[in-house]
């Protein structure tokens, strides 16, 4: 009788760097963005201009997401196939959640631009509104839904338990995340409105 261990191989190191590489990356940045806002860290290395530690941020989020998904490619190799996962039907499916996932993403990052989908209101720079179009239209994170749907079409595609198990832990990872980051930024907005208020009345 087959269990977990038979397909899912928690001795290997690549699966627990892939772990490590998922929970680092939004930390990161969250840790990152938010002393930007408490102290203009990353603005003061810029000599003070915003808008390129803004961009240095964004090349960095970008970089280290590129190492988080080699290492989880690299990570679906050294695992066992399930037989259940692969054929027709399960590569159908995965290149349906992997081109899903992906319009999400890029269509996010296409209405929000470099500054908006890289933290650019922690560094003072605001959106006019807020984005209410597709694909936000959709569901509030399309970013990270689609990410994940982008994990787990991966791991469909290789056929490897592990990659579900990993795309669960992607899928935690950013709920955690949203858990701080919606708050967080809906009071950066709200500060805005309320300064807004206050200088449209002095103004009278």
């Amino acid at each position: 009788m087959s269990s977990i261990s038979d397909y899912v191989d928690l001795g290997q190191p690549m699966f627990w760097l892939s772990v490590a590489s998922i929970v680092f990356n939004p930390t990161f940045w969250n840790t990152a963005a938010r002393s930007e806002y408490h102290n203009k860290t990353i603005t003061k290395l810029f000599g003070g201009n915003s808008l390129y530690g803004c961009y240095a941020l964004a090349v960095t989020i970008f970089t280290i997401g590129i190492i988080r998904d080699s290492i989880y490619e690299r990570a679906l190799r050294t695992q066992p196939t399930h037989p259940l996962l692969t054929g027709p039907v399960s590569n159908a499916l995965a290149l349906a959640l992997f081109t899903s996932g992906n319009v999400l993403v890029l269509t996010s990052m296409y209405a929000l631009g470099i500054t908006g989908t890289y933290l650019g209101d922690y560094f003072g720079i605001l959106m006019d509104e807020m984005v209410t179009g597709f694909p936000f239209n959709i569901c509030s994170a399309p970013m990270y839904y689609g990410s994940t749907l982008s994990f787990l079409g991966s791991a469909l595609w290789f056929g490897k338990p592990a990659g579900v198990v990993l795309t669960g832990v992607v899928f935690v990872v950013y709920k955690i995340a949203l858990r701080f980051e919606d708050p967080f930024t809906g009071g950066i907005y709200a500060e805005r409105e309320r300064k807004e208020k206050v200088e449209g009345k002095k103004s009278r």
